[in-house]
Order: C-alpha cells, then sequence, then structure tokens
C-alpha cells in the first residue's frame, strides 16, 4: 500500500493514524502544498488522502495551487477511480472538485459535537461498526453546501447537513476531524485563525475547555479512527 496525503498545513496531518501506517508498514508520502510541494505523479499511489487547513476552497488568488489540487482530486476519483479520503478542507475540495458547491457555515462548529449517519450512511461499508450517533471534533467555519451530482449523504448534524458523504464509489469526505489528537489540537490553537474563531465562537477559555472536552472523548475518538481505518483499508484492497 503506498498512501499519497495532500497537506495544507504542516500540523493539520494523519495524526492518530499514523500509529496505524507504521504498524501495517504503510509508506506514506505526504506533499506539504502551502509550502511549495509539488504533485508527483498520481500512477504510483495506491490512495489519496487530503487533509484540513486554514485555507478556504475559493482562495485560489492567495493560495493558487489549489487550482492543481482539485484537478488532481478530480483526476484521482473521476479517472483513475482509486480510494480517497478528505477530512475537513479535503472534504470541502472534494465537493468542489467534483462540481459541488461550499459556503459559510453558520453557526461555525468548534468543539465536540453530535453526528448522526443517515440511512445511506447506515449502510456504507466505511461506517460499518460505528454507532448511530457519535461525538466528533469540528473546526470550521465552512461546509458543504452541495453535494456533487450523484452522491449520497452519509451523515448530518442539526447545523450541518453534510457532515459526511460518499461522491463516487471509491471517494469519502468527512467534515469532522476524525484524525485529530490532542497534541495537534494544542497546535492548532496557536494558529491565529483557528484561535480567533475558537474564541468567537466559544468565549475566553474556549482552548482550555476545548482540551478537557477532547480528552474526555479521547477513548471513543481512537475507537472510531480504529474503525474507520479499517474498513478503508479493506475497501482499498489492502
Amino acid at each position: 500500500m503506498r498512501l499519497l496525503v495532500f497537506q495544507h498545513l504542516s500540523s493539520e496531518h494523519p495524526g492518530i493514524f499514523r500509529s496505524h501506517f507504521a504498524r501495517d508498514g504503510v509508506e506514506w508520502d505526504a506533499v506539504e502544498l502551502d509550502e511549495g510541494g509539488v504533485i508527483p505523479p498520481l500512477e504510483g499511489y495506491d490512495a489519496l488522502w487530503v487533509m484540513g487547513g486554514a485555507m478556504d476552497v475559493w482562495d485560489v488568488d492567495a493560495f493558487p495551487w489549489l487550482v492543481e489540487e482539485k484537478r488532481a482530486i478530480r483526476r484521482w476519483v473521476r479517472e483513475l477511480e482509486r480510494p480517497f479520503l478528505g477530512i475537513c478542507l479535503g472534504h470541502q475540495l472534494l465537493a468542489d472538485a467534483l462540481g459541488g458547491t461550499c459556503g459559510p457555515q453558520h453557526p461555525p462548529e468548534v468543539g465536540v459535537f453530535d453526528v448522526g449517519l443517515t440511512s445511506a450512511g447506515r449502510e456504507d461499508p466505511l461506517f460499518a461498526g460505528l454507532e448511530e450517533r457519535f461525538a466528533v471534533l469540528q473546526w470550521h467555519s465552512v461546509r458543504v453546501a452541495q453535494p456533487p451530482a450523484g452522491a449520497s449523504v452519509l451523515a448530518a448534524s442539526p447545523s450541518c447537513g453534510v457532515q459526511a458523504m460518499r461522491a463516487a464509489p471509491r471517494a469519502w469526505g468527512m467534515q469532522y476531524h476524525v484524525e485529530a489528537e490532542n497534541a495537534a489540537v494544542q497546535e492548532w490553537g496557536g494558529i491565529p485563525a483557528y484561535r480567533a474563531a475558537l474564541e468567537r465562537t466559544n468565549g475566553a477559555g474556549a482552548m482550555e475547555r476545548l482540551q478537557a472536552d477532547i480528552a474526555a472523548h479521547a477513548d471513543g475518538f481512537e475507537r472510531n479512527a480504529a474503525i474507520l481505518y479499517r474498513n478503508f483499508m479493506q475497501l482499498a484492497g489492502r
């Protein structure tokens, strides 16, 4: 298994999944696009993961490499038809690249919230073994407003109707941070745009409260991440 990872911030990495990669001998290459990383030939990889970031899908003037990234995602999913997983910004980029739309999330979701599987989500093999309702870490002010044509919505919450989707037979996206570790979240709190969103939404002292909430849900987060990882690798033909 050779895994390609698109990153948009050094602290927005595969997080908890890195220990699974090491255990299973999964070779993975990270392309740090925000630092000028060049997308390699896609044919040499078995799966593509696209992580989160502080930019938005429409910020192509400030981050022109987003254009090439969307082109690569579209080719990966539609032409190569290989397994894809998008998280947060990666979820939004998947939608945008395939003809869906994204827009502001009102109110922003920053913190630990419950999401629920839809009827399609309960039947999707990526979510096999998960409870119908479970807690997740959210940190986003943009949402998928309209999924791509033919996509299935797999999970939703009261304020965000597309928490997870299957946009193609082997392409999934999740708005929430299934990969998050407490140490990485501490790094996010040091990013001015992230901290501002957190405190604007949840008030002073929000970072400390969020850390405590994450610690309280750590076992469930780890369990759900392990289930999703196992299911993805099986679907990817590992």
